[in-house]
């Protein structure tokens, strides 16, 4: 636990590549085994499911350090992350330990979820009082569930690839799945990782495992200045890009798996792809999106998610939301590995299977044509009213790479503009990292009537905290400060004074939202000092923004 806390410092105290690097491979030089799994496991992005209510362990702290509540509050907003907070309270160890990650983990931490309420004080003041500051963080930052450093799961496969010597693509295939929230990954699991590649990797006749997914780059250009940059539209693949969840769909040994991006396998939940799975000929992966397939269309994401809330799928809602895969590559057929081929082979490749299969939950993604790219941007136009986020552009000659790369091949996304209104900014809370110590979580409203109208009020429906520039963000810290009206523990509500134009990639109906409408991805485009508070938008502004199948 000593190593991983000074690793986490050491990862947490500088923003050079180079030395994030040093200091993984370092640790994992060094390391048990057993206790490099977990670190890998942490630090790839893996979460353990919640450890312990957050408000029982509020309370708990709060007693162990003898503070009353408004003081432990006061400190909470000060300080703006409740694990670093718990563990500058606590009164200092008195006792020591000798034991690695990897026992804290499943001696300590994972057994917490099953300890009735009452005996948890006892025990976790005894854990406690053997940690140091540095690892009270991290262990209070794994308890509930903030564990996260600056170091992407990129370096961490580059770091990995450079200790075991192996091909930085083949420990990318190795890390899918690794991070699942049900994981308990052991030292075997990590000797997997960092062993030499085998000849078994080289034929996965039976295995579920899914390849690493490519990544698309934005393409944030004019559209006068493509053929400079891009060259003609012939030398790209153009398609649609789809509002679902990006999948991998693997048949291998009679059996099949559906993977998310998330690296989630998420089978069960699709049982439709499960089935249509078995009309593919063994050693098939396919890459696609899951979407709802209704009237011979795409279904806004909405309805997608209204799928994925679900603990159980009952014949109702099978019938009332099908899915089907929209499939855009092939990535293994005959158990042969096609990534290394261009993108327009591996495209004839996909086409062809699915002519000959057939199968109503499997469609190929069609190819959009176009002489020009200002051709291509007037089709483009009809995006939106498809419930498409924009294009993706794939060039004729790339092959099938690893993550967010260039290095065979590019992938491009040519999103639609963001739908957008004014909304004012009416709650904020201290963010995380190097603006823990600023208000930079925001929560906006619009109006509920037009101007004018007698006794409208602000209702909530969107939360935002990224689209300014430090300076700005400094500035609208001290208003916030000038002008909060309430506290509500690290959440402020404020005196409504600032509007703010908001963007977001989609919107639909909600029941779980005051507002009744819910917005995708929302980020403040500019900050409107031009405009006044009660000049913002108005619910029926948004209603309007809806798909016309929404009304």
């Amino acid at each position: 636990m000593k190593d991983f806390a000074a690793l986490y410092r050491a990862l947490d105290a500088t923003t050079s590549s180079l030395a994030k690097q040093a200091a993984l491979q370092q640790y994992l030089r060094q390391a048990a085994p057993a206790d490099a799994a977990w670190a890998v496991y942490f630090l790839a992005g893996g979460k353990p499911r919640q450890l312990v209510p957050t408000r029982l362990l509020r309370q708990i702290a709060r007693e162990a350090a003898g503070l009353p509540e408004w003081l432990f509050d006061e400190s909470y907003e000060a300080v703006g992350d409740l694990a670093e907070t718990i563990s500058l309270l606590l009164p200092a160890p008195d006792e020591a330990h000798e034991l690695g990650l990897a026992q804290w983990v499943e001696q300590h931490l994972l057994p917490l979820r099953q300890v009735p309420a009452e005996a948890l004080p006892g025990l976790l003041r005894a854990q406690w009082r053997q940690l140091a500051l540095d690892e009270r963080l991290v262990y209070f930052k794994l308890i509930t569930g903030s564990f996260r450093v600056g170091v992407s799961r990129l370096q961490v496969t580059q770091a990995l690839a450079t200790v075991a010597a192996v091909d930085p693509k083949r420990i990318a295939q190795r890390l899918m799945g690794y991070t699942h929230i049900t994981g308990r990954p052991a030292a075997a699991d990590y000797g997997r990782l960092v062993a030499p590649e085998s000849e078994a990797e080289r034929d996965q006749q039976t295995s579920g495992q899914p390849y690493p997914f490519f990544l698309a780059h934005p393409l944030n250009l004019p559209v006068a200045a493509f053929d400079a940059a891009l060259g003609a539209p012939q030398r790209w693949l153009v398609e649609w890009k789809w509002d679902g969840i990006r999948a991998q769909l693997v048949r291998r040994g009679g059996q099949a798996w559906v993977w998310s991006r998330g690296e989630e396998l998420v089978t069960e939940r699709f049982p439709e792809l499960q089935d249509m799975a078995g009309a593919l000929p063994d050693g098939t992966v396919l890459d696609g999106e899951i979407v709802v397939w209704r009237d011979e269309r795409v279904q806004p994401f909405a309805e997608l998610q209204k799928r994925i809330g679900r603990k159980t799928l009952g014949p109702k809602l099978l019938r009332e939301l099908p899915v089907v895969l929209l499939a855009y590559d092939l990535l293994e057929q005959d158990g042969r590995n096609l990534r290394a081929l261009p993108q327009h082979e591996r495209r004839a490749r996909l086409d062809a299977l699915l002519a000959a299969t057939r199968h109503p939950a499997l469609i190929a993604s069609p190819l959009l044509q176009g002489d020009t790219w200002a051709a291509l941007a007037t089709v483009r136009e009809q995006a939106r009213a498809l419930g498409v986020e924009g294009m993706m552009l794939k060039a004729q000659d790339a092959q099938y790479g690893v993550g967010r790369t260039k290095d065979v091949g590019t992938w491009w996304k040519w999103k639609i503009d963001p739908l957008s209104v004014d909304a004012v900014l009416v709650y904020a809370q201290r963010g995380h990292g190097r603006r823990a110590s600023l208000y930079s979580d925001y929560t906006f409203a619009v109006w509920d009537g037009p101007q004018g109208a007698a006794e409208r009020r602000l209702v909530p429906f969107a939360k935002a905290y990224s689209g300014l520039t430090d300076a700005e963000m400094a500035r609208v810290d001290a208003i916030i400060r000038k002008t909060t009206v309430e506290s509500f523990g690290p959440v402020r509500s404020v005196t409504p004074t600032l509007v703010f134009e908001l963007g977001f990639e989609g919107i639909a109906r909600s029941a779980r939202h005051k507002s009744g409408i819910a917005v995708r991805f929302p980020r403040m485009l500019r900050w409107r000092e031009d405009k006044p508070v009660a000049e913002a938008d108005t619910l029926q502004t948004l209603a309007a923004l809806l798909p016309h199948s929404d009304p």
